[in-house]
C-alpha cells in the first residue's frame, strides 16, 4: 500500500464540538475531532471517558445536545441509525449485538439488506433480478467469511460460539454493510492474546484490501481506508494506530501519533499509569 503523508489525509468526518449529558451526567463535554481518509484513529481513555458514546453519536443512538458531525458535505448528528448505516458508516459493538437464534451466514446476510434494491414482492416471489441479487450477496458473505476464517461455523447458530468466534462474526457483520468508515468498538476486548494477534491481523487487512485475492467482493478488495478503533490494549493500539486521541471524564485531552502520546506526561497520568 502507497504510504500517504499526514497533509494528503483528507478529513471524512468531523466531529465539532460534541457534548452529551444524561441528567446531570456530561458524558461528552465540547469534544472535536477530526477523522480521516487512509488512517486508523484509536480513540483511548479510561472506562467512563466517554469513548464508546463518541461512536453511539456518529451512528446515530444517542442524540447530542451540543455540536455536530458532518460526513462528506451532510450534517449527520441527528440523522436516524438506518439512514447513517445507507450512508456507509457501520460498527461492531463492545457488548456483542448479534441474532443469538440464527447462524453465522444468516447473521452476516442480515447485514445486507441496507444494500439490496429489489421490492418485498419481487424478493417473495424469487426470480429474474432478486434471484441474481441474492446470488451477489451471498458471494460476498461468503468471501467474508473464507477472509475471517469462520467457515467451520458458518452454518453453527451464534448463540452457541464462543465468545472469540462471536466477535468474529460481528465484524464480519459489519464488514457486509460494505461501509465506508468501520468503527470498532473494543474489538478484542475478553480476548487471549491469540485471538487479539488475529483480530490486529484482520484489522490491518481490511484497512489495506486484499486486491485480487477477492476480486469480485469490493470491500475485501479495496479495503476500508477510514478506521475508527476504540481499544483498551495499548500494545496493539500503539502497533497498527496511525493517531491516537485520548479522552478523559469526557474531554479530549490530546491527539498525535503513537510515539507522541507514548511520551506525553497527560496520557501517563490519565491512562498509562492506570494501565501499569
Amino acid at each position: 500500500m502507497e504510504q500517504t503523508t499526514k497533509a494528503e489525509k483528507q478529513v471524512k468526518m468531523r466531529v465539532e464540538n460534541l457534548t452529551l449529558s444524561f441528567g446531570g451526567v456530561k458524558a461528552l463535554k465540547d469534544v472535536s475531532l477530526d477523522i480521516r481518509d487512509n488512517e486508523i484513529l484509536a480513540i483511548i481513555g479510561p472506562n467512563g471517558a466517554g469513548k464508546t458514546c463518541i461512536l453511539n453519536c456518529i451512528n446515530g443512538f444517542y442524540k447530542p445536545q451540543i455540536g455536530e458531525i458532518h460526513y462528506e458535505g451532510q450534517t449527520i448528528s441527528r440523522a436516524r441509525p438506518d439512514k447513517i448505516a445507507q450512508l456507509g458508516i457501520a460498527r461492531t459493538f463492545q457488548n456483542i449485538e448479534l441474532y443469538t437464534g440464527l447462524n453465522t451466514l444468516d447473521n452476516l446476510m442480515a447485514a445486507r439488506h441496507v444494500l439490496m434494491k429489489q421490492t418485498t414482492l419481487s424478493t417473495a416471489l424469487y426470480f429474474g433480478r432478486a434471484h441474481q441479487e441474492e446470488i451477489k450477496h451471498r458471494k460476498a458473505v461468503e468471501d467474508i467469511i473464507d477472509f475471517l476464517e469462520i467457515e467451520p461455523i458458518r452454518k453453527k447458530v451464534v448463540g452457541s460460539l464462543p465468545y472469540g468466534m462471536r466477535k468474529r462474526v460481528e465484524l464480519g457483520r459489519a464488514l457486509a454493510m460494505e461501509p465506508k468508515v468501520l468503527l470498532l468498538d473494543e474489538p478484542m476486548a475478553g480476548m487471549n492474546l491469540e485471538e487479539k494477534e488475529d483480530i490486529a491481523r484482520f484489522i490491518i487487512d481490511i484497512f489495506e484490501g486484499q486486491g485480487a485475492t477477492y476480486p469480485e467482493t469490493p470491500i475485501l478488495r479495496d479495503g476500508v481506508s477510514c478506521i475508527v478503533l476504540v481499544e483498551h490494549d495499548m500494545g496493539v493500539v500503539m502497533d497498527i494506530a496511525d493517531r491516537i486521541a485520548v479522552l478523559d471524564f469526557g474531554r479530549k485531552i490530546t491527539e498525535g501519533t503513537p510515539a507522541e502520546i507514548k511520551n506525553n506526561p497527560q496520557v501517563i497520568s490519565a491512562y498509562l499509569g492506570e494501565e501499569a
